[in-house]
């Protein structure tokens, strides 16, 4: 099957990102290579819903395990989603602890506006005792509670419990909160602090338990999160209407009509690392968008795909009954979104996914 790339090598290959006339159907005006090439980039950076190109950080920053297992559960390795349904919402946002060594804060500003908040996640990483009381009067359990920050300061008093539960002292390990109504609601963000508590002979012990800080390489790996999953509420998935059918075109003799190939799918492979997004893109390297190539020649088989308003169009056109109908188009009639695993433009790690990017299938329309 013959290839194609879409990369910066490319240059004017780009071109097909740009907007034809949508009435006048004449060709386009010759532009500068360098011109077609920006318009072209811009309109990329469009469809994957980016205003400005992220700073490289990869491969000096690496993306949480959290978010890196995520995409490899909705995705396969080319980053098209393996089946509808497992990504609530469609953008899934991880912000790291950045508060001071007492509390807990994440500044989520980058969260674009009109996001849809489906559910908030506070995860932090429980470290395990390092030994074990030989006090027979100690328990084995000590209680949790996270609390949402009420003001500033590297010390904050006022605070509001959102959630608690019982933790074993001698085991370590991510624990998962739910702060869906805390992030939602409209106020100040001041972070979020966690406290431990173990009662004994009446006595009360504060912070028997240690959470992971970023303190490091060695940290990093541990490094709390806030996940949020989102709607972004600017690309809703549709059922794919072709907009081709009307564009005149010469019509083919018959005699031809035998060296002509087909309606089927070709490979059209985009290239992240040749477009200059590899320093920001975590995964897909790339991606096979396919495209439709090939006539719509009556008889139309059942392997075109072909709907019963192209079988009609083919016949009109085979028997010249109208002069101004062409034959139907080849193009895709059925598509797969695409999932990205990127990081932002202030270093946040994104999944994002992308509705109608893969042509799966093309047929006769």
């Amino acid at each position: 099957m013959a290839a194609r790339r879409l990369g910066l090598g490319l240059g004017l290959g780009l071109a097909w990102l740009l907007s034809l006339p949508a009435a006048s159907g004449l060709p386009l005006a010759p532009r500068p290579r360098d011109e077609v090439l920006a318009a072209a980039l811009q309109r990329l950076r469009e469809v994957f819903d980016i205003e400005e190109v992220p700073p490289d950080v990869l491969p000096r920053k690496k993306p949480p395990q959290f978010m890196v297992d995520l995409f490899n559960k909705v995705a396969d390795a080319n980053g098209i989603t393996r089946a509808p349904g497992l990504l609530e919402g469609d953008v899934v946002r991880s912000f790291e602890d950045r508060g001071g060594p007492y509390h807990f804060y994440f500044d989520i500003s980058a969260m674009e506006k009109g996001e849809q908040m489906l559910k908030a996640e506070f995860r932090v990483f429980k470290l395990k005792r390092t030994h074990a009381s030989r006090r027979s009067d100690v328990k084995h359990f000590c209680k949790v509670e996270v609390y949402e920050l009420l003001e500033s300061g590297s010390k904050p008093q006022k605070r509001h419990l959102i959630a608690s539960r019982l933790l074993s002292l001698y085991t370590e390990g991510w624990e998962v909160f739910s702060v869906t109504q805390t992030v939602s609601r409209d106020s100040s963000n001041h972070g979020f602090l966690v406290t431990t508590t173990q009662v004994f002979n009446n006595r009360i012990e504060h912070n028997l338990v240690k959470f992971a800080k970023s303190q490091g390489t060695l940290q990093e790996s541990r490094n709390a999160l806030l996940v949020l999953f989102t709607n972004s509420n600017k690309r809703k998935s549709s059922s794919f209407v072709p907009s081709f059918t009307s564009k005149p075109r010469a019509a083919a003799v018959p005699s031809a009509k035998s060296q002509v190939t087909a309606c089927h799918r070709r490979e059209l492979y985009v290239d992240f690392r040749a477009i200059g997004w590899s320093g920001w893109i975590i995964y897909p390297s790339g991606y096979n968008a396919f495209y439709c190539r090939g006539s719509c020649l009556f008889p139309l088989g059942e392997s075109l795909n072909a709907t019963n308003h192209a079988t009609v169009q083919s016949i009109v056109h085979t028997l010249k009954l109208s002069e101004d109908v062409s034959t139907p188009c080849c193009v895709p009639d059925e598509l797969k979104s695409l999932n990205l695993l990127y990081f932002d433009d202030k270093e946040n790690v994104v999944l994002k996914n992308y509705k109608d990017m893969v042509a799966t299938r093309c047929g006769c329309h």
